[in-house]
């Protein structure tokens, strides 16, 4: 998908290979956990997709996951890499390490919530999507007015993939639960600085 905006910046949205937890889908969301076989394989064939894209820096999440990836894609180029803090994802604290199906048999009310108002879904012990997305929307204005014109990419695991991606593209976040496992995937967009004010 391909968001155009005037005079915008473009920046190549890369979510992780997928970890043990993407693969029997369980939220993971802090938790720092090294890509799966399969999640490692995923990521070879993405960098391989990218490979023609001009890029001048990767920006990172700090998780291991998000990491390796980056390394993947950036293998063989003159490219740098800088790890960001603030692109951490959402921390889902008594809900990290627990399974999808589990949130919704155990929670419906806060699953139904997670569906269709996702912004204010706080987990036990952790910060909303809405806490979350303004930690790093301060990040992605400074990576933008720092990158000028050049395409950037940003490497992080969802769901603060798809809450970067509502900010970019000015779309409304949609429902959280499909957005909790990584599976190496991109999406460019554009977007201005201005617009994230």
């Amino acid at each position: 998908m391909i968001v155009r905006t005037p005079q915008a910046s473009r920046v190549l949205l890369i979510r992780p290979g997928a970890t043990d937890f993407d693969d029997q889908g369980r939220i993971k969301g802090t938790l720092d956990m090294p890509m799966s076989e399969r999640g490692r394989e995923q990521a070879n064939v993405l960098a391989e997709q990218l490979s023609d894209f001009s890029l001048g820096t990767i920006y990172v999440a700090p998780c291991e996951s998000a990491r390796e990836t980056a390394q993947q894609v950036a293998a063989g180029r003159d490219l740098k890499i800088k790890v960001i803090d603030a692109f951490r994802n959402v921390d889902h604290g008594l809900w990290h390490g627990k399974l999808i199906e589990e949130v919704k048999r155990n929670h419906p009310k806060v699953y139904r919530q997670g569906q269709e108002a996702p912004s204010e879904v706080c987990p036990p012990g952790g910060e909303s999507i809405r806490e979350a997305r303004e930690r790093v929307a301060k990040a992605i204005r400074k990576v933008l007015r720092k990158s000028g014109s050049e395409m950037i990419a940003i490497v992080i695991p969802d769901p603060m993939a798809c809450v970067v991606q509502s900010l970019i593209s000015g779309e409304e976040l949609s429902d959280l639960w499909k957005a909790e496992t990584d599976g190496a995937s991109w999406d460019l967009l554009e977007s201005t600085v201005g617009k994230l004010e």
